[in-house]
């Protein structure tokens, strides 16, 4: 249990860090220089202004110096990474599987309100998660549906293409009404857990995706040809994949 705690605070600090990658990929700002600073004001954020959750609760969600609100995301981002920090090592206990599993949540993250906000899914996040997909998922990842054996070069390799080629594919089909940056992400989700995941994680996603554009159909007034960013629902239906897709699995085999 206390591994545990320390694992939930080390998410939290990495959660830190995807915000300030959540802010600045999308503004094309360097994520290392300069020191995290209020984006109303531009006043440098001191260290003990910047303790994940605990200082947005102590300064009550508003900047020190100019008091203007800091928007709920910040501590939401840093506890939601912390929590999916917990579950995976709490699931997969500890190994280099489950610390690649950890990077791949904090990715779907910043994936996921980079999309939401500006409709783009970054390269600087789905290409380096491509070659670090393959190698991991060659070398040292378990198949997600037989944790028993290894994944493999080849099933890695499948992956990739399929989810990276199918995606490509309903983007030349629908005539852009997929972006390149999902064909990345699902190559990138296919290259580091297989082929049956892409399938899973594209139902998934096409699921709760559709059930969304519904409600806000009928209680947003949004029509039916409103953009609505694909990105975050494919992150879920990766999400709940990576952590019960074994179980969906036996479930619809049964």
């Amino acid at each position: 249990m206390s591994f545990l705690v320390v694992v939930a605070v080390f998410g939290l600090v990495i959660g830190s860090f995807l915000n300030v990658c959540i802010f600045r990929i999308p503004r094309n700002i360097s994520i290392v220089f300069p020191s995290s600073r209020c984006p109303s004001c531009n006043h440098p954020i001191r260290a003990w202004d910047n303790i994940p959750v605990i200082s947005y609760m102590i300064l009550g969600g508003r900047c020190r110096h100019c008091g203007a609100k800091i928007s709920l995301q910040y501590p939401f981002v840093e506890a939601l990474n912390a929590f999916f920090y917990v579950a995976v090592f709490w699931r997969y206990g500890f190994g280099w599987d489950s610390g690649v599993y950890a990077v791949f949540c904090s990715s779907l993250l910043v994936i996921t309100f980079v999309d939401l906000e500006f409709q783009i899914i970054p390269d600087r996040i789905t290409l380096p998660g491509i070659v670090i997909g393959i190698v991991a998922g060659s070398l040292l990842m378990p198949d997600p549906f037989m944790r028993t054996t290894l994944l493999g070069y080849k099933a890695s390799v499948i992956g990739l293409l399929s989810g990276g080629g199918f995606f490509y594919l309903v983007a030349v089909l629908s005539r852009g009404g997929m972006g390149g940056g999902d064909i990345k992400m699902m190559a990138m989700v296919g290259a580091l857990m297989g082929w049956k995941t892409v399938l899973l994680t594209t139902f998934l996603g096409s699921l709760s995706g559709s059930m969304v554009g519904i409600f806000l159909m009928i209680f947003r007034g949004r029509g039916r040809k409103a953009k609505i960013p694909f990105g975050p629902f494919l992150a879920l239906g990766a999400v709940i994949t990576l952590f019960f897709g074994e179980e969906i699995l036996a479930w619809y085999l049964h």
